[in-house]
């Protein structure tokens, strides 16, 4: 934003001067008045500079969700919305969404509508948000639609969560055994190696498997690492791609475990989203456009967007759904029921419901699923190589025996 410098006369008659950064000239006067400063010069310096470190930009849902219930509950109990932000800003240690509130309330307090004021920080405040607080404003339900705002945010950090810890589990106990597997084959193995060549025996074949792939990884190691992480980078850029996206999210919706668990999450969040939008009089159409942005999937997403073209031929939403292939036949009965009983909101929030549940129950069966099957993988591995080494010690023991 830029800097301004000013003069104004308090009503005593002294001339107080000073800089401010704001948005416009009409953000200083009020300040100033506020301030009992009649301003008499107000001139642009320039604009700020500010110093931004690489990370902590982002600001965390949680406080988003935070910022707005309590901005709700100031609201219903009467206060200004420039007065609320004005608290919520002071009381904020983040210090980007600090600014963020700090500059709302300046375009607020300068005559922008608050959603106005928060579409200028998209990073923070999404389309869902902006578009609610739209419907918020003209129906002045704001206070509502903020308390319903809070309530979706902290159950779609709670869904993620989930995701999270269905996720994380079999990665790092994966990540561990491949840290332990090449400590092994690096460091261990070859001492077994050069133990096994002064025995001058016949070694089997299990040990000769191992011996050559300890050689292999310990000679490529430095080829290894590398080619894993440029693999990484080419598939992330791969996916960032539009093809890319939609066959990779093709396929993690048709993986055997993991597939049924990630349509559980979309169909979760596709209702949770529309059913708070539909609720809060935002236009179905429109509803449907900010929840395809926020499927997560792009299957998911294109099964949306082509339901949205059929709506507007003047299709029920139903059935275009449920040509898609990707929402179940009870969420297409259940919308269908909706739609014709004018109740499509509450329908909307009892499958977000449901399927949240079953979230839960998924996540928890396969969690006990996994814990058996990744011990087993981890016996089997490092068991093996462990096994392989002391086969020739065994056969020693056998042969002075």
């Amino acid at each position: 934003m830029p800097i301004y410098k000013w003069e104004g006369k308090t009503l005593k008659g002294l001339v107080k001067k000073g800089e401010m950064e704001a948005p416009n000239e009409t953000a200083i006067r009020i300040h100033l008045r506020q301030q009992n400063i009649i301003p008499t010069k107000i001139s642009s310096k320039g604009k700020a500079i500010t110093i931004s470190l690489p990370f902590g930009k982002k600001v965390k849902q949680r406080l988003v969700a935070i910022f707005t219930r309590q901005l709700a509950t100031m609201i219903d109990a009467g206060l200004p919305l420039v007065q609320s932000l004005e608290i919520l800003s002071s009381q904020q240690e983040h210090k980007v969404f600090k600014n963020v509130i700090r500059d709302i309330r300046e375009d607020v307090e300068g005559g922008s509508t608050f959603a106005g004021a928060l579409k200028k920080h998209p990073a923070t405040f999404n389309d869902l948000y902006t578009n609610l607080v739209v419907a918020g404003e003209e129906g002045g339900i704001l206070d509502t639609i903020l308390t319903r705002l809070a309530n979706y945010i902290e159950k779609a950090e709670t869904l993620k969560k989930k995701v999270k810890s269905a996720l994380v589990y079999p990665a790092t106990i994966v990540g561990v055994a491949v840290i332990v597997v090449l400590i092994l084959m690096i460091f261990v193995i070859p001492v077994f190696e050069s133990m096994f060549k002064s025995a001058g025996q016949t070694l089997p074949l299990p040990t000769l498997i191992v011996l050559a792939m300890s050689k292999l990884i310990k000679k490529y190691i430095l080829i290894i690492i590398p080619g894993i992480i440029v693999f990484f980078y080419l598939f992330r850029k791969y996916y960032h791609t539009e093809s890319g996206r939609a066959v990779v999210d093709r396929i993690l919706l048709k993986l055997p475990v993991f597939g049924l668990l990630f349509k559980k999450i979309a169909v979760a969040r596709f209702s949770r989203t529309l059913g708070t939008l539909v609720s809060s009089g935002v236009p179905i159409l429109d509803g449907l456009n900010i929840v395809s942005r926020s499927a997560g999937n792009r299957t998911v997403e294109t099964a949306i967007l082509s339901a949205r073209a059929s709506i507007r031929e003047g299709e029920t939403i139903a059935e275009p759904l449920g040509r898609s292939g990707v929402f179940p036949p009870m969420v297409i009965q259940m919308i269908s029921v909706g739609e014709s009983t004018g109740a499509l909101d509450s329908m909307l929030s009892k499958i977000a419901e449901f399927y949240e549940e079953e979230v839960d129950v998924s996540v928890a069966n396969m969690t006990s699923l996994l814990e058996p099957f990744l011990m087993m993988f981890l016996g089997v591995v490092i068991g093996g190589i462990v096994i392989a080494m002391y086969l020739p010690i065994f056969q020693i023991a056998s042969a002075v025996g």
